[in-house]
């Protein structure tokens, strides 16, 4: 299951980039609208934001820390703790964070 999220976060971060770039709008959606100043951008662009700081999280901090947790990264049983905490935080962050992603894309879509 790990090794899938992983991946998943990657595909997905990759696919929107292309999407984007492919629609013509990456650079303003990136720049958050202020480039062209268009409000449609600016709403994509924090859902793409938000979409990379999640993957980041997952590749980033939550991955690492639970190779330790699971022990397969040798570490101590004090370093396993730290890290089975600080991956379950970070975990709880990137679903806090969907939230607001998928709001700020869906208006991005049906409001502008």
């Amino acid at each position: 299951a790990l090794f899938w999220f992983r991946w998943a976060a990657l595909a997905t971060i990759i696919t929107g980039l292309s999407t984007a770039h492919l629609n013509g709008y990456l650079i303003n959606a990136l720049t958050l609208g202020i480039i062209d100043g268009s409000q449609k951008h600016t709403a994509i662009g924090i859902g793409m934001w938000l979409g990379i700081i999640m993957a980041y999280n997952v590749w980033m901090i939550i991955w690492p820390n639970q190779k330790k947790a699971l022990g397969i990264i040798e570490s101590s049983a004090e370093e396993k703790a730290k890290s089975a905490k600080t991956a379950m935080l970070f975990s709880r962050t990137n679903t806090l964070l969907s939230i607001p992603m998928l709001l700020s894309m869906v208006s991005a879509q049906n409001l502008f």
